[in-house]
This record gives structure tokens, sequence and C-alpha cells, in this order.
């Protein structure tokens, strides 16, 4: 069970972030596109920390379960909190996939594939642009004005 509020963001506070998005990063969280390969700010990323949520802030994954999965994508072996993630089944392309959204704002994120690391197996393949970066140490950012444990210090996972 989460500590986080799951509580997706009211019509005016989807209307204000949106606003606030570039050109990509509507195509990609709002109308599930994909960032090409090997070019995301986050791929080679090896800063301790927590990626986020790009559109609403909940933390999503630990840099602790980030690797290199060769994908040309930033790729994780399991999430933050299983609950912060919602899994679709994707039929798009003529292909079957598991697509994964965040589950505040539904936020277009990636697949997870069934071919990662032990101890999951999973492959949480991510955009770059559906994702925000913080710090050890520095503030989890609070995007819709929630508080605790929004806005507090991210940390490693204990």
């Amino acid at each position: 069970m989460t500590i986080f509020d799951l509580t997706p963001p009211s019509d005016a506070q989807r209307k204000d972030i949106t606003a606030g998005l570039d050109r990509d990063e509507k195509r990609v969280l709002l109308e599930h596109g994909t960032e090409a390969a090997f070019c995301g700010v986050f791929l080679d990323n090896k800063k301790d920390g927590v990626y986020t949520c790009r559109f609403c802030g909940l933390p999503l994954f630990r840099s602790s379960a980030k690797f290199d999965s060769g994908t040309g994508w930033p790729s994780f072996f399991k999430p933050y909190d299983d609950a912060h993630i919602k899994l679709i089944r994707d039929t798009s392309y003529g292909m079957i996939r598991t697509e994964e959204v965040c589950a505040r704002c539904g936020s277009h994120l990636g697949h997870v594939f069934p071919d990662g690391p032990q101890p999951t197996g999973d492959r949480h393949c991510l955009n770059s642009v559906s994702l925000s970066f913080t710090e050890n140490g520095e503030a989890l950012p609070d995007v819709l004005g929630r508080g605790a444990p929004e806005g507090e210090p991210a940390a490693a996972e204990a």
C-alpha cells in the first residue's frame, strides 16, 4: 500500500500542467507516443535518486532498480511501488504488449516486457520524456500541491 495520494489531478490542474509541456512531451505523455531510441536524457543517468512522473510528480522508479538493457531506453526491473504503475494491454502496430501508465494521472510511460534481470524478470522500458529525476536528499516534486510525503527529500530504498 502506497503512502502517496493517487487521486487523479483535477481538470484545472491537468489544463495547467499540459500548458507547460512541450510538443514532444505532449505526444509521448498524452498521446501514447515513443521517443527515439538512444537519445533520451535519462538513458545514461548514473545518479542515485528517484524517477518521477513528468506530468504529476508521482515516484515511479528508484535508480537502484535501473539497468542497461541495451535497448536505447531507460530500463528498470521493478517500480518504486507497484501501486504507482497501471498496466494496460496494448495491441497497437500489430503487436501484443503491456503498456505502462502512471496510476495517478494516466500519462504514458512506456512498456514492460518479461525479459529483464532477476529478481523480477521484468524490463520496464520507459521514455525519458515521461520522467523527471530527483537526486537522493533533494525534495521530491509536489506538482499537485498535496504535501508530505511529496515535497520531502528522496531517499534510497530502506
